[in-house]
């Protein structure tokens, strides 16, 4: 069960290397993963950190000297808790292997190869979440056992458990109806010493059968014999079952006391739905869980529609509330009719007003040809309804069951999804999930973006916005943060969440850099010819460091616009700092020649992050967003705020603080010498630049 897109991976980090260490929290982040990082410095202080919250996984570097990776595994396994140890090494070979796994690593991850890594890291973190996901899940079962144990001996029906044809388990009314007074007498007695010689052989090749994973026929009719050797007719049915972890077979045994046939009526109207004679909504479950159990063995695929009627609500009011249960025969008389083409297939009353449909052996095209069969019948069909008639259409949403989608859960999910789909863009319509097309669709909705970024680049079509940047210690020169948008027609803005991490796996977040950059400078000249001069903080990408072609433009558009290089403000996230210091001290250096400033933004939240400002000093800091989060409450955040604006002082650094969200973390950023803010709070993000500075 892999974790949730929002679930933060809780990492504990060994490592010498401060940089090394912020290196692999930067790559996981740039993949997508929410880390909650920590580090010790001392078998001290991982003791302490192992004790006093809970931590997903470690990552301790094979060659460590201040903690020694012996020593860190040594802990973990002292703190009695299930945390995978992961070895991070340079490289690997049959020594280090064979050593990381005798010190009691699960896994090697390779440093230089973040692809790697970060996999390792994605297995044992699926990995741990499986098995406390078991944990739970026996724990679950355990209780069940428990309470079914109590209902079954409390049930009226004789029931016992037999193992390769011996009684392991009966209830009181199983030992009563064979006149024994305790299970002792039972224990251990074959199941054939309970029936009549002339049934003995068999009962015997059923018992075989059985024991080979054969379907037990739903009744099995016999003569029994009681422990006084009276005989009587009986009924048995047959159920796989575990008890005590021992796989076995759960045995009903009934007394005969009504005719055969009657039995067998009485059975078909347990299993059907008494308004549309449709299967009703337990036996249709217990079908489909036969049919994910095959699908997930990946012995065959099938169907599952849901059908509902459209607009039922108005519906109800047109007809009347005491017409409902017509309305749902009409529709399972309809549905009936359609499926008399598909013989195999299974229908069912699955709650107040949606059917279901189950399609045996049944591959996509099949499913989606069947649900337009209906949709089409019922479209085109009167259904009477009382002393009334009505046109009803439904909507219906279905998934194909495979291997991919082998859970009851998942599926239900994704039927309901695709009918609520269907009603949502008016009804009349089908929606059917396939798990092999989505993977197709990714691709192809992968590709589409790429198509539109190159155009977007190409025919100019994205779009400038901006946020007023407020200086709190009385500058008001105006300062504006630059914000990208595309335009995908209509009037409709694309923000850069949507497409910046599929332009990054394919190459174009340096043009996109460009881009901006350059449209930023040209603003900043014809502002400043039209006597209303502004500053515009840009944000640029880590592929923009790799080489100089970003700042050979910079350089190009100010001296063609006559814009001097203060004006424009470079802002790089401090993760990517850590991770490419020496590609962003040289862009810096090269920068500042230029007259551009740097802006550190997303500060304060790596492992060290004081300690990255030896090594770079920008021009500002823009602290991150999550110290603005309830900061009046939060003395934790209002400390390490005062803490970074210190030390911005101290290096003569200024600051911003982004995401302001009401008048006291304005209060409270002022007092705490905060040079600037920005937020909705403030003013939003918008594309013009009309914010009243002085």
């Amino acid at each position: 069960m892999p974790p949730s897109p929002d679930q933060a991976l809780r990492l504990l980090i060994v490592d010498d290397s401060v940089e090394a260490a912020e290196a692999i929290v930067s790559a996981l982040r740039n993949s997508g993963i929410a880390v909650r990082p920590l580090r010790p410095v001392s078998d001290e202080e991982l003791v302490a950190m192992l004790g006093a919250q809970p931590i997903d996984l470690v990552l301790a570097a094979q060659r460590a000297k201040i903690i020694p990776f012996a020593e860190v595994v040594q802990h973990v396994v002292a703190s009695g808790k299930d945390i995978p140890v992961i070895a991070v090494g340079d490289s690997i070979d049959d020594a280090s292997f064979l050593e990381a796994h005798s010190a009691g690593a699960r896994n090697i991850a390779l440093r230089r190869k973040p692809q790697q890594l970060l996999a390792v890291v994605r297995n044992e973190w699926n990995d741990l979440e499986d098995r406390r996901a078991l944990r739970k899940l026996e724990a679950r079962v355990r209780e069940s056992e428990r309470r079914c144990d109590t209902l079954i001996e409390s049930s009226r029906d004789p029931i016992a458990y037999v193992h390769e044809g011996m009684h392991i388990r009966a209830n009181g009314a199983y030992l009563e109806m064979f006149g024994l007074d305790s299970f002792e007498d039972i224990e251990g007695m074959s199941l054939l010493d309970l029936v009549a010689p002339q049934h003995v052989e068999n009962l015997k090749s059923l018992l075989k059968s059985l024991a080979k994973g054969e379907t037990p026929q739903p009744r099995y009719e016999l003569d029994a014999r009681d422990i006084a050797g009276g005989v009587f007719a009986a009924t048995m049915e047959f159920s796989p079952a575990t008890y005590e972890n021992e796989p076995c077979q759960q045995v009903i045994f009934r007394r005969q006391e009504i005719d055969t046939e009657l039995a067998q009526e009485i059975e078909a109207l347990r299993q059907r739905d008494q308004v549309t004679g449709l299967l009703n909504r337990p036996t249709f479950l217990h079908a489909l869980e036969d049919a994910v159990t095959e699908a997930a063995q990946g012995q065959a695929q099938h169907g599952l529609l849901m059908i509902e009627p459209d607009h039922y609500q108005r519906l109800l009011h047109e007809i009347g509330l005491d017409a409902a249960d017509s309305m749902l025969a009409a529709m399972g008389e309809r549905l009936q009719g359609v499926l008399e083409e598909n013989p195999g297939a299974v229908a069912a009353r699955f709650s107040e007003h949606r059917l279901a449909v189950l399609l045996p052996n049944a591959d996509y095209k099949a499913t989606t040809t069947l649900a337009e069969r209906i949709r089409e019948a019922f479209a085109s069909h009167v259904f009477p309804i009382g002393s009334r008639s009505s046109t009803i259409t439904a909507s219906i949403g279905g998934v194909q069951i495979g291997e991919k989608i082998a859970s009851v859960t998942q599926v239900l999910a994704k039927a309901s999804q695709g009918v609520q789909s269907s009603l949502d863009v008016g009804g009349n319509c089908s929606e059917i999930f396939d798990p092999a097309a989505a993977d197709r669709a990714e691709e192809e909705h992968v590709q589409a973006w790429v198509t539109r970024l190159r155009d977007a680049l190409d025919q100019e079509r994205f779009v400038l916005h901006y946020q007023p940047v407020i200086g709190l210690q009385g500058d008001v020169s105006p300062v504006y943060e630059v914000f990208l948008r595309m335009d995908a027609g209509d009037g409709e803005l694309v923000k850069p969440l949507s497409f910046l991490q599929i332009a990054e796996e394919n190459g174009l977040l340096w043009e996109i850099d460009r881009y901006v950059v350059g449209h930023a400078i040209e603003i900043i000249g014809r502002r400043s010819r039209n006597g209303k001069p502004i500053t515009l903080l840009v944000k640029i990408s880590q592929s923009s460091l790799d080489d100089d072609s970003l700042l050979r433009h910079i350089g190009d558009q100010l001296a063609a616009h006559g814009v001097p290089g203060e004006r424009l403000m470079l802002q790089l996230p401090e993760a990517k700092v850590f991770t490419h210091l020496k590609a962003t001290q040289e862009f810096a250096a090269t920068a500042n020649k230029l007259g551009v400033r740097i802006v550190l933004e997303q500060f304060g939240v790596g492992l060290d992050s004081f300690q990255l400002l030896t090594h770079l000093q920008p021009d500002m800091l823009k602290i991150d967003r999550s110290f603005a989060e309830e900061l009046p409450k939060n003395p934790t955040n209002q400390e390490r705020v005062r803490e970074i604006v210190a030390k911005a002082r101290e290096l003569d650094i200024q600051t911003i603080a982004e995401f302001v969200a009401d008048a006291t973390s304005m209060s409270f950023l002022f007092s705490a010498g905060v040079d600037y803010v920005q937020g909705e709070f403030l003013a939003g993000v918008g594309p013009e630049m009309n914010y009243e500075f002085e």
